[in-house]
């Protein structure tokens, strides 16, 4: 991918927006989260950039993540027990299936459990404005 990409054109534009310059390590940071299909932690965000171009500090890193969560188009999740990961923040509504074993994040949407959240919602007299489903999970044995 290069700066012709259009998630990486989305991602340097807001760091512009910022008022964050755009250096050669973090134009490397910026391509590999674009990339990324996975959910990321900082540390690894920083592992791939490095093998990009080096000399990109862990410390480099938040800071672009934070500016870039301010701006609107990446999103933080906090799941249970493991560093903040970090995703795109165009991506289609989903929900999160997390392995506890194996820390492996899973993304999943199922309108059968939109409707019933919707349907709760409205039964108490509410109407759903943002919500957020985490699963933890362990593979079944036997």
């Amino acid at each position: 991918m290069s700066i012709d990409d259009p998630r990486t054109r989305k991602l340097t534009e807001a760091l512009r927006r910022a008022g964050v310059r755009i250096t050669r390590q973090r134009a490397a940071l910026l391509r590999v989260l674009a990339e990324a299909e996975d959910h990321p932690e900082a540390a690894e965000l920083q592992r791939r950039a490095e093998a990009l171009v080096p000399g990109l500090s862990l410390s480099t890193v938040y800071r672009t993540l934070t500016a870039l969560e301010a701006q609107g188009v990446i999103q933080r999740h906090q799941f249970e027990g493991t560093p903040a990961r970090f995703e795109h923040a165009e991506a289609a509504h989903h929900d999160h299936l997390i392995d506890i074993d194996t820390g492996l994040v899973m993304e999943f949407r199922d309108d059968r459990i939109e409707r019933l959240q919707a349907e709760i919602a409205e039964a108490l007299g509410y109407e759903i404005v943002h919500h957020r489903l985490e699963l933890y999970v362990r593979r079944k044995t036997g």
